[in-house]
């Protein structure tokens, strides 16, 4: 049987180890072989949320990665989350401006697969019925996740139900969405058989974390149920709270009798490449973990807790985590079991870290649990299973009344350009500009100057003479090839 994977290296990966900094010399340096590699996708950072990292954090244009990922990965499709939100947690903007962003993508060649999340916030009555057609017409194949969770509410019986309710809108894939490492090998014999069957025809992917340590071997007892599309990582990518190790699960595969269909020496050597980027950036090198009860408690996405990690560090309460840990568990019980995916993973523990520090719960409230005690997040949030006395305090203050008092209105797409710089600026710059919410973080990213620069197979030679012609104790290079040389010294060639 043919074993087929999808790369999340680039985006997931990154986003659960390195807090979504991957660099873009660093895609660039492995981008052209993991074209080779033979994924049936690769997930790339084509959201705005990463457009809004990159120039922020990383001082990198995110246009420019576009443009690399499309150019040296011409031959595999590359998938991306979407949705109504070109940032998450902002307003929904104009679906033109939607349309115009994800088209944008979609004409550089750097976005043919949709990846969207449907069961979160209503999404198959409000959103899929325009969201979906407005992809297939900018020319993208469509992927649907169900996420999972473990709660009173969240059956077999309930996934098999929206797979069906899916199938309407004619999708190219359905996966289940493990975003934080629960499943486990007794729960998919029962759940992914439903699933399968409920699919028919479409193909039906898992997405699993190894958050437990239970991924791996989850993965190979999912070939013999009929799953056969499987979400992974290349080293260093892979394994902690990211992806199974494509190199791990494809080896396990082959000796099960599969067929793989990826090129495990292709990705060896990205492997080994990414990894001494990885030493040389000092960043996490994922390595498998060991089994941790604590995760079924919590159910933090593994993307989740490496930007919370990351945040409690540079605000120095790193040594609060468990507390964190601990509060977000009872913040979600006393919000009806909200799936722990964007944008309730976020906001679950925002609130939880909130309670923590202040020694005191709900004495300060973020705007969105207001929002969804008022429903704004859809049925299927949990709102409607929300303690009552929480839920009564949250609707009675004045913030929910001025809240309740908004009106959302569908801005046009010409004003907001106006906003932005007017007729004279490109779809491009507009579109960061909008992300950005303006031109000062742009600005800096370009005097900041060009991306750096990894090693590259496709001139391994070149990169490592540049390399040791930056150390000033080297005095001279000699390199010998059968009867070739090849000698520099000073600089110069001989």
């Amino acid at each position: 049987m043919d074993v087929r994977f999808i790369d999340t290296s680039f985006r997931d990966g990154a986003q659960s180890l390195w807090a979504g900094g991957i660099r873009t010399g660093m895609i660039d340096a492995v981008a052209q072989d993991m074209d080779a590699a033979g994924f049936d996708a690769v997930e790339v950072p084509a959201s705005g949320n990463y457009f809004k990292k990159l120039v922020r954090d990383s001082k990198e244009d995110p246009w420019a990665l576009a443009r690399i990922i499309a150019k040296k990965m011409p031959n595999t499709i590359k998938s991306a989350m979407a949705g109504a939100h070109i940032v998450p947690f902002e307003a929904p903007p104009p679906r033109a401006l939607v349309e115009l962003f994800y088209g944008r993508l979609a004409e550089m060649g750097v976005l043919n697969r949709a990846q969207i999340t449907c069961n979160t916030l209503d999404q198959i009555k409000r959103t899929l019925p325009w969201l979906v057609p407005m992809f297939r017409r900018i020319g993208l194949k469509v992927a649907f996740a169900l996420s999972y969770a473990i709660s009173p509410r969240h059956t077999d019986e309930y996934y098999a139900q929206k797979t069906l309710e899916l199938l309407g809108f004619d999708p190219d894939a359905i996966y289940l969405k493990d975003q934080c490492g629960l499943l486990t090998v007794d729960r998919a014999r029962t759940l992914l058989p439903v699933m399968v069957r409920s699919a028919g025809n479409v193909p039906l992917e898992l997405h699993s974390h190894c958050t437990t340590g239970l991924a791996p071997l989850v993965y190979l007892d999912a070939l013999e149920l009929g799953v056969t599309r499987l979400h992974t990582a290349v080293p260093p990518l892979a394994n902690d709270s990211s992806q199974p190790s494509v190199l791990n699960v494809a080896a396990n595969a082959r000796l099960m009798g599969h067929s793989p269909r990826v090129d495990q020496k292709i990705l060896a050597s990205v492997a080994e490449r990414l990894t001494a980027m990885a030493r040389q950036e000092h960043l996490p090198i994922g390595a498998p973990v060991e089994y941790d009860c604590a995760q079924y408690k919590y159910q933090i996405p593994g993307g989740v807790i490496s930007n919370l990690k990351h945040q409690l560090a540079g605000l120095r309460i790193l040594d609060r985590l468990d507390e964190v840990l601990e509060e977000s568990a009872q913040v979600r019980k006393d919000l009806g079991y909200p799936i722990m995916i964007t944008p309730h993973s976020q906001f679950v523990v925002t609130q939880a870290a909130i309670n923590v520090a202040l020694g005191a719960r709900y004495q300060h409230v973020i705007d969105e649990l207001i929002l969804f005690a008022q429903g704004v997040y859809g049925e299927d949030s949990g709102y409607t299973w929300m303690d009552p006395n929480l839920k009564d305090r949250l609707l009675g203050t004045q913030r929910a009344r001025e809240l309740s008092q908004r009106k959302r209105t569908d801005i046009p797409l010409e004003e907001i350009r106006r906003t932005f710089g007017g007729a004279g600026v490109s779809d491009e710059e507009f579109l960061l500009r909008y992300i950005m919410k303006g031109t000062q973080e742009i600005e800096t990213m370009r005097a900041a100057g060009p991306a750096k620069r990894y090693y590259s197979a496709s001139a391994p030679l070149a990169s490592l003479l540049k390399q040791l012609g930056k150390h000033e104790k080297v005095r001279y290079i000699s390199v010998r090839r059968g009867g070739d040389s090849l000698l520099m010294h000073g600089g110069r060639t001989q």
